[in-house]
């Protein structure tokens, strides 16, 4: 991507260097499906109970304390690129929602290393990026980035924006009202016919994640040869049939909540091809 001279945003906490809190009540999110497959993968158990004992191993005490911190190079780079994107989706939602009419209030964006405390309670650095509709943040941990490369082998700067845009993009879901609706349904439903609303929402993220590119690309001309591929690439291997394939050789198409790798790819490329919103 090319973001030379882009603005970078204000509207973030930087977090690094601190964690606090025990427990963990959390939302959906593009990270913690990979992470969490990731962990299931190496200890054969049940992704949601690994998540809550690695959270309950870093938290620690009930209070946030400042750690001797010192960002590498590597991470300031992702650190400014991440203000970067945020500001270009607040630039594109701004204009999009005043198109229809609507007042676009932007997520704040929360950095941190480790552990954390959100208003939806507190988690560890493995459950990956994730939105809080209780205060409107997204969270993310920059070694996630890394860790992305090096399990699944999905890289490159719009691989990573499109991990941002699909967080941002469960915000403007629920702008729109459309996440606690969601929410709400999902409570009064069986696991299976719930997690059919769960792939809905996240596909619909995915789709989100494609139209802030295509009027991003449209402002600043930011997209390069071979962006594309590479978020594509990425959003087939975060798809549920690939991650339960690969870990434990076969899927279960009832127990998905994201979507199959066909349906996310799809989702972000015609996002991507339309920028058509609403959807």
């Amino acid at each position: 991507m090319d973001l030379n001279g882009r603005r970078e945003s204000r509207n973030v906490d930087d977090r690094r260097g601190r964690r606090g809190g025990t427990g963990l009540k959390l939302g959906g999110g593009i990270g913690a499906v990979i992470i969490a497959a990731i962990i299931a993968w190496v200890s054969g158990g049940n992704p949601l109970d690994v998540i809550t004992s690695n959270a309950g191993q870093m938290l620690g005490g009930g209070s946030e304390y400042a750690q001797e911190y010192k960002p590498t190079a590597e991470e300031e780079e992702l650190a400014k690129f991440s203000r970067q994107i945020l500001a270009g989706t607040e630039d594109v939602w701004t204009e999009l929602f005043r198109d229809q009419g609507l007042q676009y209030e932007p997520p704040k964006l929360v950095l941190f290393t480790d552990a954390v405390r959100s208003g939806c309670g507190n988690a560890s650095a493995s459950t990956g990026p994730f939105y809080c509709s209780a205060d409107e943040s997204v969270y993310i941990d920059l070694s996630f980035f890394s860790n992305m490369k090096r399990t699944l082998g999905a890289d490159g700067d719009f691989a990573y924006a499109y991990v941002i845009a699909h967080e941002v993009g469960h915000h403007v879901q629920h702008l729109l009202g459309t996440l606690d609706e969601a929410h709400s349904q999902m409570s009064r439903l069986s696991e299976a016919e719930a997690n059919k609303i769960s792939v809905a929402l996240e596909l619909q993220a995915d789709y989100y994640a494609g139209v802030w590119a295509h009027h991003d690309n449209a402002m600043f001309g930011s997209l390069e040869e071979g962006d594309v591929e590479e978020a594509l690439d990425a959003a087939a291997k975060i798809g549920d049939d690939y991650l339960q394939k690969k870990g434990q050789g076969y899927a279960v198409p009832d127990s998905f909540t994201h979507g199959t790798s066909e349906q996310r790819s799809s989702a972000l490329r015609s996002g991507i091809a339309t920028g058509r919103f609403p959807q």
